[in-house]
């Protein structure tokens, strides 16, 4: 399971060096109570930041700082409780360039790097064996930004600085989904650097109504089916799937996407969807019956 609001800055440091990590450690210990692990998402973002970090008057010396700080604090704290970080969360922009953020206007692409570096020192000093990931949607198949994700990865190895997998969102569309191919060579990939992937925060929604239909229903499960299909065709190192939300009462889709929805394996009265059947097929190797 992913914890994701708990994790974020504006909760856990909402004032400067003033640490909060009630939420956190609660679906902690929720998911220790039920023997599941916990991705952690995330340290670095554009979005979820306190006020004090979006208006404060920085440098790129004090930006820095400040980043080393939290990175710190939050690792330190949860050590291997967490079996991965989201170290740095969306940090590209679709054409592949760097997406304006306040860290990136402020120190540069350094930043980026400087965040592994960080990362990766305080998780030594834990002495957990804690992975560490870079996360981003529009990155699941062939195209610039990809490129760009794959020369992230190449750039921090160059540097000596750890990083151990790419967590594809997968937040898609029904009917424009990228192919099974194409999202196993984007996979391969990464895999080809010799990091990991996942499948972090797969949902695929009806970009508008009617939600519900058999012929609707039968294209959503295909596209679960070819995402899930393709992580298990590309082996053992693509390490997981979380899907974002259990049902589509709860989702965060319409709310974001006003007139878009039912974008998850359960509908409104957690009734499962033909899309439910599908991934356990996929899962299982075999055809889709429900496509």
């Amino acid at each position: 399971m992913i914890s994701f609001l708990t994790c974020q800055f504006e909760y856990t440091e909402p004032s400067p060096n003033v640490f909060n990590y009630s939420g956190g450690d609660t679906i902690l210990a929720i998911a220790e109570n039920h023997g599941k692990r916990v991705r952690c998402h995330n340290l670095i973002w554009v979005s979820q930041l306190p006020d004090w970090v979006v208006n404060g008057s920085w440098t790129a010396a004090s930006l820095t700082a400040v980043m080393k700080t939290h990175i710190t604090n939050l690792i330190t704290h949860w050590g291997g409780r967490c079996y991965s970080w989201d170290v740095v969360n969306e940090a590209l922009a679709a054409n592949g360039s760097w997406a304006s953020s306040i860290w990136y206007d402020t120190i540069g692409p350094e930043y980026f790097f400087l965040a592994y570096r960080f990362a990766q020192e305080a998780v030594e000093k834990t002495g957990q064996d804690i992975k560490l990931y870079y996360n981003d949607y529009g990155i699941e198949a062939p195209g610039p930004k990809t490129t760009a994700a794959y020369n992230l990865v190449k750039e921090l190895q160059a540097r000596g600085i750890r990083i151990d997998g790419v967590g594809l969102e997968s937040h898609f569309e029904v009917g424009a989904t990228p192919s099974k191919d194409a999202q196993v060579e984007a996979k391969q990939g990464f895999l080809d650097l010799g990091v990991d992937v996942v499948v972090t925060e797969l949902d695929v929604r009806f970009p508008e109504g009617p939600f519900y239909t058999a012929a609707g229903e039968k294209q959503q499960a295909q596209d679960y089916y070819d995402t899930v299909a393709s992580c298990v065709e590309v082996g053992p190192r693509c390490v997981g799937i979380t899907v974002w939300d259990f049902d589509d009462a709860y989702s965060w889709v319409p709310s974001s996407f006003p007139g878009q929805g039912a974008a998850d394996l359960y509908n409104g009265t957690l009734q499962r969807k033909p899309a439910y059947y599908a991934v356990a097929e996929a899962l299982q190797g075999v055809s889709c019956s429900v496509c």
